[in-house]
């Protein structure tokens, strides 16, 4: 059986409309991904490990015990008595679209690597096969806390420990543009599996299109590189120098895009822990986001995505 550990954070989700019905539920990029790839991957083949820090509240709790009830292993969420997570509100517009508001400053996963019993983590991971991580897990973090995380990272790869990461950027998380780029850059050289979109590789980095994307990620270090582009499909080159366009197919019926990307990453990564073929993956990374986006919230309903255990595994 395969492990892969999983580094991000949770927070609170209301969704619905400004001063009308919300409704209350959690999400996160890399938890959403977690809860994805758990659902279509059998336990015997996979165990995913979520690495966070929660509060010690009733509501931390309930989320906790949801994640257990969908094969996520959380011996390493952490628990922090002095904070709680934090909550994020959604706005969708006609077209399915989303705008963000977030309270999470305080939140008990920014201080994960203060936490006193995170070097027993970071001890444990040794006997994972990959980590996976994105840039949000990084920009909620105190620069000092970011720079802990790449160097263990860092010793954790030379070890052989395969990194995986999603650049997901969100400008208002991070101090500057310019820090941006000094921390990927200082993570990239040890990643072997880059699943990023060109909408956020092009506000970062400027780049012209997804073959540029490519070219500057290999240059940098990256292994296997994956560029997402929505309704264009994705393009991928892999460590060999193989290089394909996977297209999708269009959705009608969008309702939420939520987690669009958190849902292709999932599929992609069902694949790729099986060691199937890139272009394989992508398919599956596909057919997951098209299914996720034709129903309302980050985590839609588990019966939804059942189907998918037999056909991917």
């Amino acid at each position: 059986m395969k492990k892969i550990a999983i580094i991000g954070e949770c927070m609170i989700e209301l969704n619905g409309e400004a001063f009308g019905h919300m409704y209350q539920t959690y999400g996160g990029d890399t938890l959403n991904t977690a809860t994805y790839l758990t659902r279509i991957t059998p336990s015997t083949a996979l165990e995913v490990q979520y690495i966070s820090a929660m509060g010690t509240d009733k509501l931390s709790q309930q989320m906790i015990e949801h994640w257990q009830a969908d094969g996520i292993n959380t011996n390493w969420v952490l628990r922090d008595p002095k904070r709680h997570a934090g909550l994020y509100l959604i706005q969708l517009d006609a077209q399915g679209e989303r705008t963000f508001l977030y309270w999470r400053n305080q939140s008990a996963a920014r201080y994960l690597l203060q936490h006193i019993d995170i070097k027993k983590v970071f001890e444990a991971l040794i006997t994972v096969d990959m980590i996976y991580l994105s840039g949000i897990s990084l920009a909620i973090l105190p620069d000092n806390d970011r720079m802990s995380l790449l160097t263990e990272l860092t010793v954790l790869a030379k070890q052989g420990v395969k990194i995986a990461f999603d650049s997901n950027y969100r400008p208002a998380l991070w101090e500057s543009q310019e820090k941006t780029q000094e921390i990927y850059t200082a993570l990239l050289p040890i990643v072997d599996l880059a699943l990023v979109t060109f909408e956020d590789e092009h506000a970062i980095w400027q780049d012209k299109n997804a073959i540029d994307t490519i070219k500057r990620l290999k240059q940098m270090g990256a292994k296997d590189v994956v560029v997402k582009q929505g309704k264009s499909g994705a393009i991928f080159s892999d460590h060999r120098g193989n290089q394909y366009v996977v297209p999708t197919q269009e959705v009608k019926n969008i309702v939420d895009t939520t987690s669009a990307g958190d849902a292709f990453n999932a599929g992609f990564l069902n694949g790729y822990l099986q060691d199937k073929a890139l272009y394989a993956c992508c398919e599956q990374g596909h057919q997951l986001a098209r299914l996720v986006i034709q129903h309302q919230g980050a985590i839609i309903d588990k019966s939804l995505t059942a189907h998918l255990i037999n056909k991917f595994n």
